[in-house]
């Protein structure tokens, strides 16, 4: 697998996900794919799970996603997005193993933002 194909696939993954389609989104996805969130010690195996998932998940509204930025490789690709139902905005990282054309596993972070400590104010800028 090339790099563009790899990519590709996860730029359709996110495509379909801002559709709000989570069974189309399970099409991209191996019959043995596997999604891991380390931070809350969670793994969801199988497209079928990660559709329930989606569709049950609690939003004040339709989930909206924004691609920050893409790095690809042969068939490992890391994304940062925004997401948001409107009310909640998360960032997400996500790291993809892509393989035969299909998301085989993906290992996400949501990092949570906080107050930067005062102790270093005159050191740095702040970021919106």
């Amino acid at each position: 697998m090339t790099d563009s194909n790899a990519s590709a696939v996860v730029q359709e993954f996110w495509r379909r996900m801002a559709t709000n389609d989570f069974p189309s989104v399970a099409e991209l996805l191996a019959p043995d794919f596997v999604l891991e969130w380390p931070q809350s010690k969670e793994r969801i195996r199988g497209p079928e799970r990660f559709t329930q998932m989606n569709v049950e998940y609690p939003a004040q509204g339709r989930w909206r996603f924004a691609v920050n930025r893409l790095v690809g490789g042969d068939t490992e690709v890391v994304t940062d997005v925004t997401v948001t139902d409107g009310v909640v905005i998360a960032r997400a990282v996500t790291f993809f193993t892509v393989a035969q054309g299909r998301v085989a596993r993906i290992v996400e972070y949501w990092p949570e933002p906080y107050a930067a400590p005062a102790s270093r104010g005159h050191l740095v800028e702040r970021m919106d």
